[in-house]
């Protein structure tokens, strides 16, 4: 199987595993149907993988700590936010849902106005050529982020 060449075997099965975690999570983010509530105990390996991703994909501009001062933070126009204290500008209510949806991108109206941040549903899917879960892989990582914030949280 030309995957577990490409990841490394102990890797797929890594990813699986958060795949299959993240499913309830991602169901509950895609559905619109449920209230997302308050900060409860993030999964630890969700938590695990999606710090791996945050220092990847997203440190560059929010910073190793998630506070929005990351190296490239000066150089964009609209600063970015401070990660860490999503829940308190909630009203302590960590946002799962709205969250995923924001770090996703995909579902954006761009009458809405510009993003000054990728479209990380996009391009994690893309990050797996020539497979047909790109898209499942993607919401997994991106499931995987969700946890790792939710984890990060101050208040």
């Amino acid at each position: 199987m030309r995957w577990f060449s490409w990841t490394g075997t102990g890797l797929f099965h890594y990813w699986a595993r958060a795949v299959l975690l993240s499913i309830p999570l991602v169901a509950a983010g895609c559905s619109g149907a449920g209230r997302d509530s308050s900060i409860q105990a993030p999964e630890p390996l969700l938590v695990e993988v999606g710090a791996e991703l945050f220092v990847t994909h997203c440190a560059s501009c929010h910073g190793v700590d998630a506070r929005g001062d990351g190296p490239a933070a000066s150089a964009l126009r609209i600063p970015p936010a401070d990660l860490t204290r999503i829940a308190a500008r909630s009203d302590g209510v960590f946002p799962e849902s709205s969250t995923a949806r924001l770090i996703d991108g995909r579902f954006d109206l761009p009458a809405h106005g510009s993003r000054e941040m990728p479209i990380w549903g996009t391009r994690l899917a893309n990050q797996i050529p020539g497979l047909a879960m790109g898209d499942e892989v993607a919401r997994g990582q991106i499931a995987s982020l969700v946890e790792y914030l939710k984890s990060q949280q101050v208040e």
